[in-house]
């Protein structure tokens, strides 16, 4: 309609004439190049998808513009003249705007499907990146997942191999909780999301394992918000937390070393907090670092900046922080 209005405006003022044939004229004209419009979709189409050299693709345009605008010229005469012969003399008169217009028209009707194109394109690229980036998340949840099971595992080994020259009695406890252990960390997917209770109780097995060998020089108190309990959070996820408290915490100390877990439900977020105590005077093993790493990494995939985790140390404590998204996480 806006271009029906600008043209029957245009050829009133500049040529002049029967104001009816005028408007007839605009009427055809306009929806005689809509027909046109709808059927350049296909070569351009196919023109944007060429990987021809830029001049020639210019060249394409060129002709594609040129039999359109011929066409169009001469389809709306033809059309017109047919119930309106003295349209004839205006058409002749009106000539050189019909040329222009119809290069002004065809370059519109150019801009807007090259920008569909582009935009569609675009789309297809963000949705390809997307997916990429997916793959490359979800492999690396799995690579930084496979890292654990065999860190833990090899610790618990060592631990079965002493007792089995001191106390074979407890070695076979070992095993047992050992087994059950391992079958729920095999059992679980990589990006499976479990709840927080079944963690708690992987996490009990585990310092089971530990305190058989350790025996009274090791303790672990709880403190945990019951409603935080449907949490859930990716498989495995605070293993390498506990690891590390009885790693630098039992390992390096002679004396009585107490493992703390406190949970609490903080709004929309979940706190976990592990908390050690060491000897300060002992040599610190060195470690690789790479259980805290990788929870730190998971944490990072899994949920962005929805969720942190932050490590600490103080008067002979060391804190192990982690918050997660509560509602997100259901």
């Amino acid at each position: 309609m806006i271009l029906v209005a600008g043209q029957i405006l245009l050829y009133n003022y500049s040529i002049g004439g029967d104001i009816n044939i005028i408007v007839v004229d605009a009427v055809v004209s306009i929806l005689l190049f809509s027909i046109f419009a709808l059927f350049l979709w296909f070569p351009l189409e196919a023109l944007s998808k060429s990987r021809k050299s830029y001049l020639s693709h210019v060249i394409n345009l060129t002709v594609v513009g040129g039999v359109v605008i011929v066409s169009w010229i001469y389809s709306a005469r033809l059309i017109i003249t047919a119930f309106l012969p003295e349209y004839d003399q205006f058409w002749t008169n009106s000539l050189s705007f019909r040329i222009s217009e119809g290069l002004l028209l065809y370059a519109l009707v150019v801009l807007i499907y090259y920008l569909e194109i582009t935009l569609h394109n675009l789309s297809e690229k963000k949705a390809r990146e997307s997916e990429l980036e997916t793959l490359v998340r979800d492999t690396e949840l799995k690579m930084l997942r496979s890292q654990i099971n065999p860190h833990f595992l090899f610790n618990s080994l060592n631990s079965i191999s002493s007792l089995t020259v001191t106390d074979p009695e407890k070695a076979r406890a070992m095993v047992i909780k050992l087994s059950e252990f391992m079958r729920y960390a095999l059992s679980r997917k990589n990006d499976q999301l479990v709840p927080l209770s079944s963690e708690l109780e992987c996490i009990r097995l585990y310092i089971d394992i530990e305190k058989i060998r350790f025996g009274d020089r090791m303790e672990a108190e709880e403190e945990i918000d019951e409603n935080a309990l449907e949490a859930r959070l990716p498989v495995m996820l605070l293993q390498p937390l506990y690891e590390n408290a009885v790693k630098h915490g039992v390992y390096e100390s002679t004396g009585h070393i107490k493992i703390s877990t406190k949970i609490n439900l903080l709004g929309e977020s979940v706190e976990i907090v592990v908390i050690n105590n060491y000897d300060t005077d002992a040599t610190p093993v060195k470690g690789t670092g790479t259980g805290l790493l990788n929870t730190a990494r998971r944490l990072d995939l899994q949920y962005g900046k929805r969720s942190m985790m932050e490590t600490y140390k103080s008067e002979g404590r060391f804190t192990a922080r982690i918050v997660i998204p509560f509602s997100d996480s259901k």
